[in-house]
């Protein structure tokens, strides 16, 4: 029997949460082929026994062996997932899982590679969740190119070979979409429920917002240079080596003129900047020989194809060309 959809849960110390989660999945998804994959990430408390204490015969249950993070066990989560669309979710009962058959409907009417979710009328506190959310969301909306409102609700429905090809690694769970658009997905997204988190703890709080700022470091490197990292480095370090060139050549000059230009903050300046040029282009030719190295060896391809059509018949991609 083929899985329509997925239902990805990622938790870490959620036991009370756990059963109640399970049957709302179970009601909004009755009448489809489908499964629930909860990844449990190193839960101390009875999160797991809870889990297994569960008699479903569509509840498929991932134990990490320590707490290694929600990127880690979205990942996990997704791999292990067999549907052919996944929908992910965070197991405090914050996400409402009625909303599932809208988002999966829309994305197969409307040919989009991921729907997400955008809380409305968000049941949180101002100061810990809001405020630090509405940084994140600016900050990554102005700089990444992808423009949501809202980038951290985690209800979202992929389609599986999107989802499959994101490298969630780190702390990039935050960055999903961004993730998704660089593996070429049409996103779109829609207003969903939110709730009051009724049992628990929140795990969130203003320590994320410094971390969004330090990743998105990352990310606006894969979608401007992962495939031409020499642009980056390169083109620096050929400007800095330039211009170190010319002060030291300045002082070339005054000094064959008979001037002191030993111990004048020009001459160190000129010499930092003649080494930082020569740093930086050595860098971008190793970074590009790791480049090319990442895509042979996997015998990917710098480019996605989202399909091939002959004759108004569409055709069945290979793998080479669509990994």
């Amino acid at each position: 029997m083929s899985i329509k959809i997925s239902a990805v849960v990622t938790v870490y110390n959620e036991e009370l949460n756990i059963k109640p989660l399970v049957e709302r999945i179970t009601a909004a998804l009755d009448g489809m082929d489908y499964e629930i994959v909860y990844v449990d990430d190193g839960s101390t408390d009875n999160t797991l026994r809870e889990l297994y204490s569960i008699d479903h015969p569509r509840l498929k249950v991932v134990e990490f062996r320590k707490n290694y993070g929600q990127s880690a066990a979205l990942m996990a989560g997704i791999e292990a997932a067999e549907g052919e669309y996944i929908a992910t979710m965070d197991g405090d009962l914050q996400n409402d899982p009625s909303d599932i058959p809208a988002m999966l409907k829309m994305a197969e009417e409307g040919d989009y590679d991921m729907v997400a979710g955008e809380r409305a009328k968000r049941k949180d506190g101002w100061i810990l969740r809001k405020i630090p959310s509405m940084i994140a969301n600016f900050i990554i909306r102005n700089s990444s190119g992808v423009h949501l409102k809202d980038y951290g609700c985690a209800l979202r429905v992929f389609r599986s070979e999107i989802a499959k090809d994101m490298g969630i690694y780190g702390e990039l769970h935050r960055f999903i979409p961004v993730l998704a658009h660089l593996e070429g997905a049409r996103i779109i997204q829609i207003p969903v429920k939110h709730h009051a988190r009724e049992f628990g703890e929140s795990k969130y709080g203003l320590g994320r917002t410094f971390k969004v700022v330090s990743d998105l470091l990352l990310m606006l490197f894969l979608k401007q240079y992962m495939q031409r990292p020499m642009h980056l480095f390169g083109n620096t370090g050929v400007l800095l080596l330039l211009v170190g060139l010319l002060i030291n050549g300045y002082l070339g000059v005054l000094k064959i003129l008979g001037q002191d230009i030993w111990g004048k903050p020009l001459l160190i300046l000129g010499l930092m900047l003649v080494l930082g040029g020569i740093q930086l282009i050595t860098i971008g030719i190793v970074v590009e020989i790791q480049m090319r190295t990442y895509y042979e060896s996997q015998q990917k391809r710098p480019y996605k194809i989202r399909r091939i059509t002959k004759g108004g018949t569409e055709q069945k991609t290979t793998a080479n060309a669509t990994t």
